[in-house]
């Protein structure tokens, strides 16, 4: 009886140690609803990643190869490729997947965009890749470069849709400009633009954003169940790291918060160490000075704590740093990429000799502005090291382009 009594207990704590129910289908689960209806009879090539995965955490890659209904014949890997097996940054190989043998073909490497060799042995392309939800996240740029190949090449183009993990309200930033675009801001949107990627991909499509204004024949396998106020962390959908710094599902609210600024490799932003993205120290700070100082701002949804810490690796390893913890209490209030910029001006005000313009490498400065997506941000910031300067700019295009992105919305 007493084994009994503990073998239920035992059920019981871990039952409650489970995650939550999943609340959707992503467009993986739905396209397997419909008995992969609209890829039958078709010579398919998968863009996809670890990310690219069932509720049961089986892979698209493996679904559609074994679908008796698909003809699966080639996988292209965007950044970190196929496998998730490349570091950032890194270039992709051409290769053979090893678990199918398909041929892999490397969107990352010498081309950013499949060329008509890569595509004459398919006759759709389909987009499988887990999103999040920021501009300078390459996967978008993958994605609508692949689209312009589509329509170049005569070939049809599905998206199965996954959520924004930041969900389908929160935009920021202003729009990419023209000497700004680049593989980390390829198109003209803010920075964080509250679209899931099915609906970017419409808007990308519909709007003629893609080069020369072509349009390619293109299908969106729709979720079941996501609405707009979600967030990833409500869809009870496990997280599959999109890249070796966003491990969690809350490292997507984060990234946005430090991810300008840590192109300066200025300050560290918590990358080579336990909490990437989600703080910002250096060797030179004052932890509660700092913390003091931009709980002041009373920023929504933000609270600073201070923070002592020695990298692993990256920006400051081995010393001994210290500086502020990031902690979002509610990333809809929250206003995430000002985060960096009050930062900045919090450094300016407290150590004058270290204002991030005038320290940092110059060299970096190239990057900075195209993630950013214009060198306005950079230049009239610098002028006095305030956040007043560029906020007007920072946030000028985002209603307009709210209501533009409303045409294109596949759910409420």
């Amino acid at each position: 009886m007493k084994q009994w009594i503990f073998s239920l207990l035992a059920v019981l704590l871990c039952s409650g140690l489970q995650a939550q129910k999943i609340t959707i289908k992503t467009g993986i689960e739905v396209l397997k609803d419909q008995h992969f209806e609209c890829l039958k009879g078709k010579r398919v090539g998968l863009i996809t990643n670890p990310t690219g995965v069932d509720n049961t955490m089986h892979s698209t890659i493996d679904i559609l190869y074994n679908a008796p209904e698909v003809n699966l014949v080639a996988l292209y890997g965007p950044e970190h490729g196929v496998r998730g097996d490349v570091h950032a940054g890194d270039h992709v190989s051409d290769l053979k997947d090893a678990t199918t043998g398909l041929p892999v073909y490397s969107l990352y490497g010498k081309t950013r965009k499949a060329t008509p060799d890569m595509l004459k042995e398919i006759d759709v392309l389909v987009y499988d890749i887990q999103d999040i939800g920021c501009r300078s996240f390459t996967y978008i740029s993958t994605m609508g470069l692949a689209m312009e190949a589509a329509a170049e090449n005569g070939k049809e183009f599905i998206v199965l849709d996954r959520p924004n993990p930041l969900g389908g309200l929160k935009i920021e930033g202003n729009l990419t400009e023209d000497d700004c675009t680049s593989f980390v801001s390829q198109f003209k949107i803010p920075y964080l633009y509250g679209l899931t990627c099915g609906e970017l991909a419409l808007m990308l499509n519909g709007e003629r954003m893609l080069k020369g204004g072509v349009q390619c024949q293109l299908h969106v396998v729709k979720m079941k169940g996501w609405k707009r106020k979600m967030d990833y962390t409500q869809t009870g959908l496990q997280w599959v790291p999109s890249s070796p710094h966003i491990p969690h599902a809350h490292s997507a609210f984060f990234y946005p918060v430090s991810g300008i600024l840590g192109e300066l490799g200025y300050v560290s932003i918590g990358v080579g160490y336990t909490i990437p993205f989600q703080m910002f120290a250096a060797p030179w700070m004052n932890a509660h000075h700092l913390a003091t100082k931009l709980n002041t701002l009373e920023l929504p949804g933000v609270i600073f704590r201070p923070i002592y810490l020695k990298p692993f690796y990256s920006v400051g390893k081995g010393e001994q740093l210290q500086g502020v913890q990031v902690h979002l209490t509610d990333i809809q209030k929250a206003p995430l990429a000002e985060i960096q910029f009050r930062l900045m001006e919090a450094v300016a005000e407290l150590w004058p000799e270290r204002a991030v313009f005038d320290h940092a490498d110059k060299g970096r400065f190239n990057m900075f502005d195209k993630v950013s997506g214009s060198k306005q941000i950079r230049t009239r910031f610098s002028q006095n090291n305030r956040w007043a300067d560029i906020s007007d700019y920072w946030y000028k295009d985002v209603e307009s382009f709210r209501q533009l992105s409303k045409k294109y919305y596949l759910y409420k």
